[in-house]
């Protein structure tokens, strides 16, 4: 990965003035839009958008080729590897058991709590406004529907909708619902096929 530490050596990424990302790492090729803000220690890959108003945090590892759109909030210790898509006001989240206060009533400092991240793996995309709830894990390829909250790992080109989130379906790579066929599904758009089985979906091996 090729990157930069600092925003005034920016020279292969576009960094714009009122964004915040002092301390983080930015890939070539990546653009960081109108007020977002990524924390200290935030590694951002090559190619990728981080949107008008988005939060990255501190630690928080974006693979290559991401779309984070605008106030999305990607708390620490997210992962999201390569080509993953975080659509509008989503939230990835970071504590299991949130208060504000200890049962004593002093404020909560770091070292009261544990984060736990969300891990969204290749090519996934989670829609606008989604919620998904640490530790959650987006699989390969899955697609989460706008509005959904995610509290159980979602599989491999999973389709999931709803509060909470389930699976309605399966998706390809080129993200249009499967279509099935005989013991298949298959992509209308590229003609891939895969198998189903133990809930699981695999792409068919051709010989």
């Amino acid at each position: 990965m090729s990157a930069i530490s600092e925003p005034a050596s920016a020279a292969s990424a576009r960094i714009d003035p009122s964004a915040d990302v002092s301390g983080s790492t930015i890939g070539a090729g990546s653009s960081v839009w109108h007020l977002a803000q990524v924390r200290e220690g935030a590694v951002i890959g090559e190619n990728c958008v981080i949107g008008r108003g988005a939060y990255i945090g501190s630690g928080v590892v974006v693979g290559d080729g991401c779309k984070i759109q605008n106030y999305a909030l990607v708390y620490e210790p997210a992962r999201l590897e390569s080509g993953v898509f975080v659509g509008p006001a989503v939230v990835f989240t970071n504590d299991t058991y949130p208060r504000a206060v200890n049962p004593d009533g002093s404020p909560k400092s770091a070292s009261d709590w544990t984060p736990v991240g969300v891990t969204v793996r290749e090519g996934a995309s989670i829609g606008a406004r989604a919620t998904c709830v640490a530790p959650v894990v987006v699989g390969r390829w899955a697609t989460v529907a706008a509005g959904a909250v995610v509290t159980k790992d979602v599989p491999d080109f999973a389709l999931v909708a709803g509060v909470p989130a389930r699976r309605i379906g399966w998706v390809g790579p080129a993200g249009l619902p499967l279509e099935k066929k005989g013991e298949s599904w298959v992509c209308p758009r590229t003609g891939a096929r895969f198998i189903e089985s133990d809930g699981a979906l695999k792409e068919e091996t051709r010989a």
